[in-house]
């Protein structure tokens, strides 16, 4: 009987590709709104509404807003998973480089 292990080799590393890609993008804030979102969407909607107060563009990489936040491992990737929530509800737009 034959198995194929290479099709879960290739699920996981098409995960990492897209994750490297999100990692590589400028995260943009369409609109101010945190209506029911989770603590982690209200504090990058906040980072990202800070940023445009300043003067500055609405627009932050998300290496950078990793860095800020001092994310690695499990947090890392929750931290991505609310980005993509974000995007889905129209809140922030992923531009990739």
């Amino acid at each position: 009987m034959f198995v194929n292990i290479n099709r879960e080799k290739s699920l996981s590393e098409k995960k990492d590709r897209e994750t490297q890609k999100l990692v590589r993008a400028i995260v943009i804030l369409i609109r101010n709104t945190t209506w029911r979102c989770g603590r982690l969407e209200r504090l990058i909607v906040r980072n990202l509404y800070k940023k445009d107060a300043n003067f500055g563009k609405a627009a932050i990489p998300v290496k950078q807003m990793l860095w800020d936040f001092k994310l690695t491992g499990k947090k890392k990737n929750e931290f991505l998973d609310a980005i993509r929530r974000l995007e889905r509800r129209n809140i922030v737009r992923i531009s990739m480089l």
